[in-house]
């Protein structure tokens, strides 16, 4: 059998690998995950790994609202052990479908070239470039010294604290290096982190024929909106030193509140979004951000504010090291995609920001094109091209070996 043939049988088993994946839903939220994780590590015991299965108590799922999170870990050494280890990273909780799509998103469907469904480029189509990869390490192992870790985690869309941060907290892993779930065509070193907060604003019901014996919570939450889109305007005037960021967000996506259209509102609540880049402390951010809106309505007869924190998510942070894995990714990419992936960020946020927090030098590359919105990731008819899991699964492949080559 020659290697082509050998090649294309195992890319024949990806495909269908992953296919298995999209089939099981994993939608978080509601966030019932360990079916799909079972799902999973049965295909990955049929490819012959030992598989560690992780629940997270269920007082903790809750918490983060939840309802099932079972952490995969597959751990394969080789040569003395000695060498790095070397952690992979892929989630496999996903966002819900939504509308407006033209092929099941929990078929799997195979058109031109690509894999449609939920969860097809972001992320479970790295729990088969990554679980590939090593799979072909393992049946070629000839000068490897080290261990290369696969975590498949299920929390990222609830900010990846019952993940990878539970896995490094409970002393599950402690990794040299971790390469978590990317694209193709870039090398990602940097992201921005996220700060989510409630706020609420309390004031008195009152009669709408009679509204000043109330105290009306709508018109003081729309002091707290002026002020914070005057914020807003304010951050677009700075620009992130890191390049890809390019400035802090701020942004309001949920209000509720109110009893009825005859009664002044004593309740209103709001949930904010604020994009943090990599220069900046989310602590010192959320406090300045607090004060930003007791200011707001400091004085106002009646009015009481409760602001709460849902997520502070740190950015990824570029840590020595780093160097290592961009250089060596992009060695065997431009091998293999015929050009260079840049080392770059981008302005979302990840769970991989949980290893550099612990001091592991984090990159993330993986399986996909070069953007989120071609790869139509959180939106209708979401996909992932076989060549770029193909290419990828190469690229991840041959730079595990050059890691953990044998002095």
């Amino acid at each position: 059998m020659t290697e082509e043939t050998i090649r294309a049988e195992r890319l024949a088993r990806e495909v269908a690998f992953l296919k298995a994946l999209v089939r099981v839903p994993s939608d978080n939220p509601p966030g019932d995950c360990a079916p799909h994780a079972e799902e999973a590590a049965r295909l990955l015991e049929e490819l012959g790994f030992e598989v560690e299965r992780h629940g997270v108590p269920e007082p903790f799922v809750k918490s983060y609202g939840m309802r099932s999170v079972v952490n995969l870990v597959v751990r394969q050494r080789f040569g003395s052990g000695r060498g790095p280890v070397i952690a992979l990273n892929a989630h496999g909780d996903v966002v819900p479908p939504g509308e407006g799509w033209t092929f099941d998103p929990y078929g799997a469907t195979e058109k031109a070239g690509a894999i449609y469904g939920r969860g097809a480029a972001v992320s479970k189509s790295d729990f088969a470039t990554y679980a590939f990869a090593l799979l072909a390490l393992r049946e070629a192992p000839e000068g490897l010294d080290g261990t290369v870790e696969l975590h498949f985690t299920y929390d990222e869309e609830a900010g990846g604290f019952l993940g990878p941060r539970w896995l490094i907290e409970h002393e599950l892993t402690r990794p040299d290096y971790a390469i978590s779930a990317g694209f193709s065509y870039a090398v990602v070193v940097a992201h921005n982190g996220c700060l989510h907060l409630e706020v609420l604003v309390r004031g008195k019901q009152a009669h709408a024929a009679l509204p000043e014996t109330g105290a009306d919570a709508l018109e003081a939450a729309s002091l707290v909106l002026a002020a914070i889109y005057e914020e807003r305007r304010r951050l677009y005037g700075i620009t992130s030193a890191t390049p890809g960021i390019g400035s802090p967000k701020i942004t309001v996506g949920l209000i509720s509140g109110g009893i009825n259209t005859n009664v002044v509102p004593d309740r209103i609540v709001m949930r904010l979004d604020r994009r943090l880049t990599p220069e900046e402390d989310g602590g010192a951010v959320e406090k300045e951000l607090s004060q930003l809106i007791e200011a707001a309505v400091a004085g106002r007869p009646g009015i009481e504010l409760e602001i709460r924190r849902i997520i502070l998510a740190e950015p990824l942070r570029t840590l020595p090291g780093t160097e290592k894995l961009v250089e060596t990714i992009q060695k065997h990419a431009t091998a293999v995609l015929g050009e260079t992936p840049p080392a770059t960020a981008v302005p979302l946020y990840t769970d991989a920001r949980h290893y550099t927090a612990a001091g592991i030098p984090t990159v993330l590359y993986g399986a996909g094109p070069r953007s989120i919105l071609e790869a139509n990731a959180h939106a209708a008819d979401e996909h992932v091209r076989i060549s770029d899991l193909d290419a990828a699964t190469k690229v991840i492949e041959a730079t595990l070996r050059d890691l953990l080559r044998a002095e």
